[in-house]
């Protein structure tokens, strides 16, 4: 791992991809259809909030952050009337395991178990203070199947990451809205983000228009000094507040994880659609 990049960040580039596979693959979507979840945003909201139980949308609109409160409510509670929670978590994991098996059928099965691991040996010392979404996560039976488990893993990892991302994100008093407009401002087009997350071209517009009262933006709507200056500093909170579980590793393990995870996160970033809403860096 470079010595330029938070080892907290540079092992989230690793593990983010494996965990996002089951966001864009047509097995993650075939499981949910088959578990009576049809449509794209159903299997989304059921799979991902499913851990929670038999939630509204308001505790769900919380925690994902920065999603419009509309969109999530247009899902909530709706797909509890279409798949339990228990429904909806086997079908997650089902879909993520078949694409897994698929598009890691050539890393070698050494790579995968050193992975799995060592992954679920920082699951097992996060703590989840302040950190719903991977609590939840966590306390689920873990699955069967090695490839199953890696899946878990970077779950439970990738959402305890974002819950410190929320977290800093609200201590720069930033909404959900403002957070994708700044993200766009930087290295993300808003075609991308803004019809993912359900906000219309009024919460946009009005965003906007507040990230610049504040100085974040300059008037033709790019980032000032000021906001590049805020943004960084929010990141590296974020690192900040995800970096705690790798401090028990020596630097040796953190080198040795990252070798064995990069085959495995390069075979599944292939599948991601070269522009989504997940928030790596472009080409990293």
């Amino acid at each position: 791992m470079t010595e330029l990049v938070h080892p907290a960040r540079a092992l989230w580039w690793l593990f983010e991809p494996v965990h996002a596979l089951t966001y864009f693959s047509p097995e993650g979507r075939a499981a949910y259809e088959a578990a009576g979840l049809r449509g794209y945003w159903r299997g989304y909201f059921a799979g991902r909030s499913a851990p929670l139980g038999p939630v509204e949308a308001a505790p769900v609109t919380a925690a994902f952050f920065n999603f419009a409160p509309g969109m999530v409510e247009r899902a909530l509670p709706d797909v509890w009337q279409r798949a339990t929670p228990e429904a909806a978590l086997a079908a997650r994991v089902a879909g993520a395991t078949a694409a897994l098996e698929r598009v890691l059928e050539t890393v070698k099965p050494e790579l995968i178990e050193l992975s799995v691991t060592m992954l679920e040996q920082a699951v097992d010392g996060l703590d989840h203070g302040g950190r719903v979404l991977a609590a939840a996560n966590a306390v689920l039976p873990r699955p069967e199947g090695q490839l199953a488990r890696l899946w878990h893993a970077t779950t439970v990892l990738r959402e305890h990451r974002g819950d410190g991302h929320v977290a800093a994100l609200i201590t720069e008093g930033l909404d959900g809205c403002e957070a994708l407009v700044l993200r766009c401002a930087l290295d993300t087009r808003r075609e991308v983000l803004q019809p993912n997350r359900g906000w219309t071209d009024q919460d946009w517009d009005d965003a906007t228009e507040r990230l610049s009262d504040r100085g974040w933006l300059n008037p033709d709507g790019t980032v000032s000094p000021d906001g590049r200056s805020r943004h960084q500093a929010l990141e590296a909170a974020t690192d900040l507040a995800a970096a705690r579980v790798w401090s028990g590793f020596h630097r040796a393990e953190l080198d040795r994880l990252a070798a064995a995870l990069k085959p495995i996160s390069t075979a599944c970033r292939a599948e991601l659609p070269p522009l989504n809403p997940i928030g790596l860096p472009t080409g990293g």
